[in-house]
């Protein structure tokens, strides 16, 4: 292992990285200026620094000293998941965080004008459909909620599943019927895989837009773009199964298929971008590169847990 002093480095704008390296089984540590990956057998895999926006931890992984204070001075971002990413347990600061991204998200979510733009375009990606005109985010709001409702129900009508409505607490889990509780697990799949994008993007997940007040208000934003399109028709579909022991299990597994299938975690960063630009505030200039190339194929494909 190398042991000398290495020269400051600087991240890569999120753009130019590959997303998301999931790491498994492997103890990460860093050689000759780079993470490398070992395996139980011995066997390395490295991957250059500045190549990667963030380092998915799965189960069975360890990280040295070495490789975490790597990981903070070339902004790259360690995230601690649970199975390909359906818990979201921890996360670490990149070092090469700046706060100019920060800055350029509250700007858009504290000027009216500007955050209404940004849930414009939220509403049309979400729907594939420009939203009325003349509405306020409080009326989109409503409008966006009646439109959900009846999603619901559309889903609940094909996959066969008795639906009477969005209902649960998640301080008594149990009492919810079986369609709420597997809604609730999908959609907390979906808000961890969400939350991990949004941190390794820069920005904060408590800022948010059609959301408000609450510690992941941003997240739900994001998350609530795919939510239709990828893990409630898997609750729907495995509640419609009606499994015997841990539907909650199941409807992860079957999340974190959708989740690589669909290569979520890949589309999460570009459209968060895409959606912020629409508040037509220059966002923050590209940082310089950082020393060393990017990775050709890694395995980009992730996800994370919160509630409905």
């Amino acid at each position: 292992m190398s042991t000398g002093l290495l020269p400051p480095l600087k991240p890569l704008p999120i753009k130019e990285r590959i997303s998301v390296v999931f790491v498994e089984r492997g103890e990460i540590d860093m050689l000759d200026g780079a993470f490398v990956v070992v395996d139980a057998t011995g066997i390395r895999t490295h991957i250059p620094v500045g190549g990667v926006a963030c380092i998915m931890l799965e189960p069975g992984t360890r990280v040295s000293h070495r490789a975490a204070a790597l990981a903070a001075r070339v902004g790259t971002l360690l995230v601690w998941v649970g199975e390909a990413g359906v818990r979201l347990y921890s996360a670490g600061q990149p070092g090469g965080a700046r706060s100019d991204r920060l800055l350029y998200q509250a700007r858009l979510a504290l000027d009216e004008a500007l955050r209404l733009k940004v849930v414009r375009k939220m509403y049309a990606v979400r729907f594939g459909q420009a939203p009325p005109e003349r509405r306020s985010v409080e009326q989109l709001r409503g409008i966006e909620g009646a439109r959900v409702r009846r999603s619901y129900q559309l889903l609940a009508r094909q996959f066969g599943v008795n639906w009477k409505g969005r209902d649960y607490n998640p301080e008594s889990w149990d009492a919810s019927d079986l369609p709420n509780r597997c809604l609730s697990a999908a959609t907390s799949c979906l808000y961890g895989v969400t939350e991990a994008a949004v941190l390794a993007a820069g920005y904060a997940p408590a800022v948010g837009f059609i959301h408000t007040g609450k510690p992941l208000s941003f997240v739900y934003d994001i998350a609530d773009v795919y939510k239709f399109e990828t893990v409630v028709p898997v609750a729907f579909k495995v509640a419609a199964s009606n499994p015997s022991g841990n539907p909650e299990r199941a409807v992860r597994l079957a999340c974190r298929d959708v989740f690589r299938q669909t290569k979520l975690l890949d589309r999460i960063i570009p459209d968060i971008e895409d959606i912020l630009a629409a508040g037509e505030i220059k966002p923050p200039e590209a940082a310089p590169e950082a020393v060393g190339p990017a990775i050709a194929n890694p395995e980009s494909l992730g996800d994370a847990g919160h509630r409905a």
